[in-house]
This record gives C-alpha cells, sequence and structure tokens, in this order.
C-alpha cells in the first residue's frame, strides 16, 4: 500500500515509459531541474540526451519534437504555462495532428504534450491560467485530462504509447490529490470514461479537478437527490456509450467545466445530448464566463471559476424541470 501524489504519479509513468521504450524522451524547459515536478529526478536516471533541458523557445523545441516523432522517437513535451499552447498551436494541430491523416496513416507523430498546472493557479493571473483543453478537442486531437493520480498515471503512459499526438491536461487544482494505492499501476485506455459515483436522478460529467468537487456535492445532496458522477477522462475521443448508459439511468444532465462557455466542452456534450441521447429535463451547465481573463486577485479569480454552489444550484433546477 502506498499513498500516491497526482505529481508522482506523472513522475513514475514518465520514468517507467522512458525504462521501458528507449525511443521515448523528454524536451522543455527546466525538465533537468524537475521544476514542474514531473521530470524530477529523470535527468539522473536517464542522461542529457533523453531529457532535454531546451531554451526558452516553445516552438523551436515542439518543432524539433515533431520531427523527431516523424523519425521514430516517441518525444514528451511539457510546457509549464497553459498559455504556451497558443504559441505552438499551428504545429501542433496543423502539423503534428495532420501527417498521420494526410499520408493515410503512413507517417506517425507519437507526440505528448504534458502541460502540469493547468488552470487557475493563485496569483498567475490572466495569462497563466488558460484552461484550453477545449480548442484541442474541438481540432479533433487526442485530448486528456485527468483527475485522480492513479488515472493521471495510466493515462499518460497511454498517452506517450499512442502512434497519435496527445495532450495531455494536469489541472492545477488536482496536483494536490494523494490517493491510496493498493494495486499495481497499469496504463488505462484512452477514450473510456470513468463512472465514480452511480446515481439514478441526474448525471453530472464533471472534467478533471471538478470530478473531486462534483463527488463532494453528490455527497451533500444525498437525502434528496441521487447523483452519479461521470468523468470523461477522454475529452477526444469521448465516451459517448458511456453518456449514454448513464443518461439512461437518470434522464437528466449537468456538466460541470472549467472552460470558457462559449464553443466549449460543456457546449458539445449538452447539444449532442439533446440532439442524440435521452433526456426528460433541459441539459445545464456550468463553466467558466464568456471570454473568461482570470484577475490576479484570488477573490476575483474564485469568483469566475465553476464553484459547488452553481452545481448545488444547476442540480436542484434540473431535477424541479422535470
Amino acid at each position: 500500500m502506498t499513498r500516491l501524489s497526482y505529481t508522482k504519479a506523472l513522475n513514475r509513468a514518465l520514468a517507467d515509459e522512458l525504462a521501458a521504450d528507449p525511443a521515448v524522451c523528454v524536451f522543455g524547459e527546466d525538465v533537468g531541474a524537475g521544476l514542474a515536478g514531473p521530470t524530477l529526478g529523470l535527468l539522473d536516471r536517464f542522461g542529457p540526451e533523453r531529457v532535454v533541458d531546451t531554451p526558452l523557445s516553445e516552438q523551436a523545441f515542439t518543432a524539433m519534437a515533431v520531427g523527431a516523432a516523424l523519425a521514430g522517437r516517441r518525444p514528451v513535451l511539457e510546457f509549464q504555462i497553459p498559455s504556451l499552447l497558443f504559441l505552438v498551436f499551428e504545429q501542433l494541430v496543423n502539423q503534428a495532428h495532420k501527417f498521420s491523416l494526410m499520408t493515410g496513416g503512413q507517417a506517425a507523430v507519437p507526440l505528448t504534450c504534458l502541460v502540469p498546472g493547468s488552470g487557475s493557479r493563485d496569483g498567475w493571473a490572466g495569462q497563466h491560467s488558460d484552461h484550453p483543453y477545449s480548442l484541442f478537442a474541438h481540432a479533433g486531437m487526442k485530448t486528456v485530462v485527468p483527475a485522480t493520480p492513479t488515472d493521471a498515471y495510466g493515462l499518460l503512459r497511454s498517452a506517450v504509447r499512442d502512434r497519435d499526438p496527445v495532450v495531455v491536461f494536469a489541472p492545477a487544482a488536482a496536483l494536490p490529490v494523494r490517493e491510496t494505492v493498493t494495486w499495481e499501476l497499469a496504463p488505462i485506455p484512452l477514450g473510456r470514461a470513468r463512472i465514480h459515483r452511480p446515481g439514478t436522478d441526474v448525471t453530472v460529467v464533471a472534467v478533471g479537478h471538478l470530478v473531486h468537487d462534483a463527488l463532494a456535492v453528490a455527497e451533500e445532496l444525498a437525502p434528496e437527490i441521487s447523483v452519479e458522477v461521470l468523468d470523461p477522462r477522454t475529452l477526444y475521443p469521448f465516451d459517448w456509450d458511456a453518456l449514454a448508459g448513464s443518461l439512461e439511468r437518470t434522464g437528466r444532465l449537468v456538466v460541470f467545466d472549467d472552460a470558457n462557455r462559449s464553443c466549449g466542452f460543456a457546449a458539445e456534450l449538452l447539444a449532442t445530448a439533446a440532439e442524440q441521447l435521452r433526456l426528460i429535463a433541459p441539459p445545464r451547465r456550468i463553466t467558466r464566463p464568456d471570454g473568461a481573463v482570470l484577475p490576479f486577485a484570488p477573490a476575483l479569480d474564485r469568483a469566475l471559476q465553476p464553484s459547488r454552489e452553481q452545481l448545488r444550484h444547476a442540480l436542484r433546477a434540473v431535477v424541479k424541470e422535470s
């Protein structure tokens, strides 16, 4: 039995993949010192040819990694700030993502982007607190947001092994989470959701760290509402069969999503559920506001994030409306 932290789970996953496959390598700023956590100790263990400290140019090391992946390596890129993905969006979406599609699968780009500390962090303000996972799901790139340490371990290992580029968002609010592990850790297939709590009245689809808030609210409201908490884990490809099965039981849907409201991940779930799945009440979504830019002040920062109080209100409203 061991007590596993989220950050240590990411670190173990990278170490295990580096040990298992000599083609795996890590690129990024300060990865040698392990300042963000997931790469701590890897330079000493695997050497500077496989754990490469790069200059402060995300576009340079992303382009290098795309070429390395096409040449047979399996690079993992660490981005310490989520907004840095905006700088390399063209390289990831228009180049890495499309090589396989445009060559009929003859070329593969097995590249993993790891974003430890995505989303809001105290004092990081507007240009450091984005949670842009909806952009990559919209583009059709494999997109992963683990909520727990064991899922972080298993999904990251599967991402590194995948023949396509994968973006793994590790929410800042989930990094302090610890989990008691009594079994051997193993890869978790991409594209499979997880039911954290079964229920019969309402399905809550919660993304990343919001899973833990959803579970707390579900426990609090248990005397009045039976809440099923579904964690998609992989946002693209999404596990529609799992959501369909859940809605067959509950018929009501609330999506709890730490992304901006317009054209966000929650909007896609509500639209598809309304078009194709069983609903007995209008679905609801809890998100950041449209065009949200999180301010420096902690109180204002929290005011723009999805909250437990908003979830309580949505759950009671969706039950009342049916």
